[in-house]
């Protein structure tokens, strides 16, 4: 049993793999488009309906036309790169919500929510721009698709390691599988997380400046963020994102390579 645990993780893992077009590494997903966009569409018109959606103002006209700016530069990128018809599952929408929470969020298949609590940290268009680059990064790059073959794989592990100690009293069994839940989540899914978020720092970073905002804002909006948390988080290896420190290193580090980038396309004036 143990043996066919193990083959049918290395099987699956060795299948599951493709690469992902921005960075050129490999990514694990078990899930395809035709899998995974239908639930998740059907999930983000439930929470629509759920919720308070803010249309016909300024600012709800501002996020979806950033919005199609920026997923316009990404099929712009990937055609430009080899990848034609990348993007034809996709079925791109930007909501403004009316929630004081100071966040943004992206499901599979390009369905994307901005909550109104995150509009006094991105200030401007080009502030609306980095937030829309990042979300619109984790639809192009299958991140909800990974994290739940992450997931699918962390059950797996739980499996094998129940079966290991199958022969174990129950409470060096409970012992075990308790140990086994804190590292592969320490040691696993939070690393795993925050290698997504960074990713999406940088590919939102890259086609938020070809569609032609300045990079260089990026690093003042989390600076910006950094202040209206007041410096209280959590240790980075205990969070599922990157630190309000390391992002604005990163983004302040890879603004000139995404001037060079959005060059390529002839963009080389910003909002």
């Amino acid at each position: 049993m143990k043996k066919l645990v193990l083959t049918l993780l290395v099987f699956m893992v060795a299948m599951a793999c493709k690469t992902n077009p921005f960075t050129g590494k490999k990514m694990l997903n078990f899930y395809g488009n035709r899998q995974i966009f239908p639930m998740a569409f059907a999930q983000y018109d439930q929470f629509l309906s759920e919720n308070n959606v803010i249309t016909g103002t300024d600012e709800a006209r501002m996020i979806t036309e950033v919005g199609q700016r920026i997923s316009s530069a990404a099929e712009r990128w990937l055609d430009a790169n080899g990848y034609p018809g990348y993007l034809k599952d996709y079925q791109w929408e930007y909501n403004l919500v009316k929630d004081e929470t100071v966040n943004a969020w992206c499901m599979p298949g390009g369905k994307i929510v901005f909550y109104t609590g995150i509009l006094p940290i991105t200030q401007t268009e080009t502030g609306v721009a980095v937030v829309m680059g990042h979300e619109v990064a984790h639809a192009l790059a299958d991140h909800g698709a990974q994290r739940m073959s992450a997931g699918t794989l962390q059950q797996i592990g739980a499996v094998g390691a129940a079966i290991a100690t199958s022969g174990e009293s129950a409470e060096t069994q409970n012992a075990f599988m308790q140990a086994y839940g804190i590292g592969s989540n320490v040691l696993g899914m939070l690393p795993f997380s925050r290698s997504h978020e960074t990713e999406a720092d940088l590919i939102g970073l890259q086609i938020m400046a070809i569609a032609g905002y300045n990079p260089d804002e990026a690093a003042k909006l989390w600076q910006r963020m950094k202040a209206k948390s007041g410096g209280q988080a959590p240790p980075e290896f205990l969070s599922t994102h990157p630190s309000n420190d390391t992002r604005i290193s990163n983004l302040t580090a890879w603004a000139p390579q995404a001037k060079q980038e959005a060059a390529k396309f002839g963009v080389t004036s910003f909002k």
